[in-house]
């Protein structure tokens, strides 16, 4: 590998206080300065993607940018020696795709220490099926099982159920005996979420705003995906002792509530990060979402795409109209 070797990876760009991403041919030695340097097969888009698409500064300071919170491939170089020359590994998180050049490149150079040997049996692009997405559903679940959450329990409820987190949380809950309703705003998508496991569906009508400080208790656990109002609705609505691990903050990063949920009921409100935790508290979810808590509907439902449609795709996770997981494939 010598140091002027270029390759293809869509960049945003600033023109004129808009945002635009094209294709563009780069040299290696335009990446940042990191212990390993990974050609990457495919990624995944994500929410966090489409915001630094679009300029929003809280996630991307400078541009021109490659973005791309996860990446899967091959090392090509490893000036620790850990992880091997020739090994496949999965990043995701930490600083990729926001400042640091991300997995939308055909190569990334980051620290050994983002760095998570493929599990067995998985490949680059079955990696990126589930992605920061699916490791986000995976910490989720795993949380409100921590907690003591059981099927007998009572309903579980997954908000959000339409989106990459949401949909992979539906398969993976219902795979583990759960009696899950899912809640979605996209009233067209019911079926497949039946197909993935879930036993009902509702609008996100069941989540409007209300008056209320405390609502009869409907689900024994959720996982909610959205934030916002939706979420302060569905802890007005958790049984006693009940938990709900949150992630995300498409519907707002405001959370108004009372404490009465809480203190009248008990009920658990947990936070799930996906990016700066541990490596090993990501690979033990790998590990898991390659073993045991496999989703093959989620794997044979994801679409995926080339470069060329990246604008469209990333533009659609903004009006809230992607559903599932999209893969990138570089090879397309």
């Amino acid at each position: 590998m010598t140091s002027d070797t270029q390759f293809k990876a869509w960049r945003v760009e600033e023109q004129d206080g808009d945002y635009k991403g094209s294709e563009q041919t780069l040299d290696i030695k335009e990446l940042p300065a990191g212990d390993v340097l990974i050609k990457v097969s495919h990624s995944s888009l994500n929410y966090k993607d489409a915001l630094s698409a679009s300029g929003n500064k809280g996630v991307t300071r400078s541009f021109p940018h490659t973005p791309g919170i996860d990446a899967a491939g091959e090392v090509i170089e490893s000036a620790t020696g850990t992880p091997a020359v020739g090994s496949q590994v999965i990043v995701t998180g930490y600083d990729l795709g926001m400042n640091t050049d991300g997995g939308f490149g055909e190569y990334i150079r980051v620290p050994s220490e983002w760095c998570v040997s493929m599990p067995a049996g998985w490949n680059a692009e079955t990696a990126m099926t589930y992605g920061t997405a699916g490791l986000t559903a995976g910490l989720c679940v795993q949380k409100i099982l921590t907690m003591g959450a059981k099927p007998e329990q009572g309903k579980v409820t997954v908000s959000g159920a339409s989106g990459a987190v949401g949909s992979i949380a539906v398969e993976l809950l219902a795979k583990l005996g759960f009696d899950v309703v899912a809640i979605s705003g996209k009233t067209d998508h019911a079926q497949s979420l039946k197909e993935l496991g879930a036993t009902e569906v509702v609008g996100r009508d069941a989540l409007a705003e209300g008056k209320k400080p405390i609502l009869k208790p409907v689900f024994a656990n959720a996982v909610d995906t959205v934030g916002g109002t939706p979420l302060a609705e569905l802890l007005k609505q958790i049984q006693p002792g009940g938990s709900v691990s949150c992630c995300g903050l498409v519907a707002g990063p405001q959370l108004q509530t009372t404490v009465l949920p809480f203190i009248l009921r008990g009920v658990n409100l947990l936070g799930v990060d996906s990016v700066e935790i541990p490596l090993a508290e990501k690979e033990a979810i790998w590990k898991k979402l390659a073993g045991d808590w496999k989703c093959p509907k989620a794997e044979a439902s994801a679409k995926r795409i080339g470069r060329v449609e990246l604008d469209a795709a990333l533009k659609a996770f903004l009006k809230s109209e992607s559903a599932g997981k999209i893969v990138l494939d570089h090879a397309v």
